[in-house]
């Protein structure tokens, strides 16, 4: 699911990442809009209520904006430095670094929101879209932008011309691909809804300490994904020394 790369990557890893980080994404965009009343899983807002405060010249009003969208932009940066660094071929988890950097930061946001709260409430809109840019840097980074997590426009936008193009079958041939390019969609775009769910609930019985169980969602996706990779390598060597003995 994470350390699948290139020509070992395949729809149902892609489904299993697309599944578990848009639930989480869902979680943490309904619970800052309750928080904040503002979305922390993108920036196409937040760059359209900067464009309108620098045209009424409330600079301060904008900057805070800026801040948002930069968050953003730091958090997609340090966690594509981060796998650029961490880069060991293909036996290494490259995407372990950056997940881990969104873990931390959903878990220092759940023990210090009302401190960071009483001292400025933005902190965490900047905290939470940092996380965001992070997951959806390695997510893109992984599936090769065919998984995309944090916002569903562009989601939405791609699922219409696919469903389109099964209704010319005679032009688009790979229709098997199609389809399980619209399941994947649908599947991101259900679980987003299914963690925005979640997220509202918890975020009303425990307000900010819900992006634990958000947290240790990825926790266990990493280590489910470690499990399995030493499993399938037992077996293979397993399968190994069976076949032809011991080297």
């Amino acid at each position: 699911m994470f350390r699948h790369q290139g020509k070992n990557r395949t729809a149902k890893h892609n489904l299993r990442i697309a599944t578990l980080l848009s639930f989480v994404a869902g979680m943490v965009n309904v619970t800052g809009f309750l928080s904040l009343q503002k979305l922390t899983t993108n920036v196409t807002g937040h760059f359209a209520f900067f464009i309108d405060e620098i045209f009424k010249w409330e600079l301060w009003g904008g900057s805070v904006y800026l801040v948002y969208i930069l968050s953003f932009l730091l958090g997609s940066f340090i966690s594509s430095v981060l796998i650029e660094l961490t880069y060991r071929g293909k036996k290494f988890n490259i995407y372990v670094l950056p997940a881990t950097l969104e873990i931390g930061t959903l878990l220092l946001i759940a023990v210090l929101a009302d401190i960071i709260w009483l001292a400025s409430p933005n902190l965490i809109a900047c905290l939470l879209l940092f996380a965001m840019g992070v997951q959806n840097s390695f997510v893109t980074n992984i599936s090769k932008a065919v998984v995309r997590t944090t916002h569903l426009t562009g989601l939405f936008t791609d699922l219409g011309i696919e469903l389109s193009q099964l209704m010319f079958p005679k032009k688009y041939l790979d229709r098997k691909n199609i389809v399980s390019t619209i399941k994947l969609r649908l599947y991101i775009i259900c679980f987003f809804f299914l963690g925005g769910i979640s997220g509202g609930f918890l975020y009303s019985q425990i307000k900010f300490r819900g992006l634990i169980v958000a947290a240790l969602l990825l926790v266990l996706g990493l280590v489910y994904d470690h499990i399995k990779f030493k499993v399938l390598l037992a077996r293979r060597k397993y399968a190994y020394k069976k076949t032809f003995g011991k080297p």
